[in-house]
């Protein structure tokens, strides 16, 4: 075998997991739903959340938000891409459709900062930077959110150095549930500022968002495979020589996908994925389903062994992002730094242990501190966030179900836009500010205009 990218890598994993053997196939694989009503119902990316709203709304600037907020007292939430595994939109009220609130509405070069409608996804930002001088610091893996989607679940990328996306707001724009126009930053009102900047949609509109940036950059990534207890055992030196490090472990093997990524001055050479390539590792891949889970170890191990090294140069933006084409739904958490491996090693041998029968690899990062209220690595520790996924044809609960204690026992957050089973009680013991961003949000939205029933079970409000 000759060189695999990430993205190949990726790609073909989640192809050869659907057309496996999904041990676990239920009639509505998981899925959340609301009570069906006479409209169309809404569809998260994945389809294990399914929602019928009593209308859409789509307004094409503040005003016009404000006014129907003025003149309105149903339940309403907001949505954009529809990338979050949880159940943040579904409602009986209107959704407030983020379309509209579009592109790049403003920039400071000497600030390095741009001002986007919330609604613009991250996929379109990245060029638009670069027009104007600027680029992200960090991106997260999948870039088709939005930015009101992506800063609202506090979605972050790779590096010990990088906070998630919301950190690196400094000015957000909120019509509130009554309709009046906040304009929020650090100064005017820094409590609301560290609430809002990660707020679950839960206390009111974001209609634009500020971002402080950089000057443009180039990226070199390097791809190879190497032992998962090695590499774990020199993470912690990985991460910090080089600006991104990050592995994906393989189920039922020895053996990881490694990607380290740094600044360069070199040429730019990102030759699209072979597709010989990705057919025979799919190839590949398909051909293990056929083996029970307790006979895959050497034949996936042989399979990891054949992947050479390989590596891309291009403008930072297209580098730090990939394509998922292929749905699935996704449990992350995470956990203090120096309990990240020993969770991860548990994980591992947890799902090979009880022979769970499944292909899609973990991914595993470090991230860094912040001070919003509500972000997985709100405080004053760094946190390792581990993820693991079931590709969207299968039903992820038996997996997930047997997970996730995993991560309750190292201490673990979840992400707020991916699936877990956490209520107030104990998303209380975990963010010290919790209690915090409920009294800020009862003061914003007194009459739960903002919830429906999953927000309700996050913060104890019936």
């Amino acid at each position: 075998m000759k060189k695999v990218s990430r993205r190949q890598f990726l790609a073909t994993s989640a192809v050869a997991a659907m057309y496996g053997y999904s041990g676990y196939a239920l009639a509505n694989n998981g899925k959340t739903r609301t009570e069906p009503s006479s409209s169309l119902p809404w569809s998260n990316w994945s389809g294990n959340v399914v929602g019928y709203p009593q209308g859409r709304i789509s307004p094409n600037s503040d005003d016009e938000l404000a006014k129907y907020l003025k003149s309105t007292s149903g339940s309403i939430r907001p949505v954009g891409s529809g990338h979050s595994f949880a159940p943040l939109v579904p409602t009986t009220g209107n959704i407030i459709v983020a379309d509209q609130f579009n592109g790049l509405i403003g920039h400071d070069s000497e600030k390095m900062t741009a001002t986007f409608g919330a609604g613009t996804r991250l996929s379109d930002m990245g060029a638009a930077l670069q027009q104007v001088g600027q680029a992200f610091f960090n991106l997260p893996d999948i870039d088709r959110q939005t930015l009101a989607g992506a800063t609202a679940t506090a979605t972050h990328g790779t590096g010990i150095n990088f906070q998630c996306l919301s950190g690196y707001i400094t000015h957000v724009r909120l019509i509130s549930p009554q309709g009046e126009q906040i304009d929020i930053d650090e100064t005017s009102d820094p409590a609301l500022f560290n609430a809002a900047r990660v707020s679950l949609g839960a206390l009111g509109v974001i209609t634009q968002i500020t971002l402080k940036n950089r000057s443009p950059y180039r990226l070199k990534q390097r791809s190879w495979v190497e032992n998962t207890n090695h590499v774990l055992d020199n993470f912690d030196q990985h991460a910090a020589s080089h600006r991104h490090f990050e592995i994906l472990p393989l189920t039922h093997s020895d053996y990881s996908f490694v990607v380290s990524t740094d600044e360069t001055d070199e040429p730019i050479n990102n030759p699209p994925p072979s597709l010989e390539e990705e057919a025979a590792m799919g190839a590949a891949m398909r051909s293990w389903m056929e083996i029970p889970p307790e006979d895959r170890p050497p034949l996936i191990n042989g399979l990891a062994e054949q992947i050479q090294p390989s590596e891309k140069i291009d403008e930072s933006y297209k580098v730090l992002t990939n394509i998922r084409n292929n749905r699935f739904n996704e449990m992350e958490y995470a956990v203090p730094l120096e309990a990240g491996a020993d969770c991860l090693r548990e994980i591992l041998n947890t799902i090979r242990d009880k022979k769970i029968d499944v292909v899609f690899p973990l991914e595993y990062r470090y991230v860094s501190r912040d001070d919003t209220l509500l972000s997985m690595s709100s405080g004053h520790e760094d946190h390792a966030a581990i993820s693991v996924h079931r590709v969207a044809s299968e039903d992820y609960r038996p997996y997930f179900d047997l997970i996730e204690p995993i991560f309750w026992k190292y201490g673990g957050r979840p992400h707020w836009g991916k699936i877990h089973t956490l209520g107030a009680p104990e998303l209380a013991k975990l963010y010290p500010r919790f209690n915090d961003f409920k009294s800020i949000r009862k003061q914003l939205d007194p009459r739960g205009r903002m919830l429906n029933d999953h927000l309700r079970t996050l913060f104890g409000e019936s």
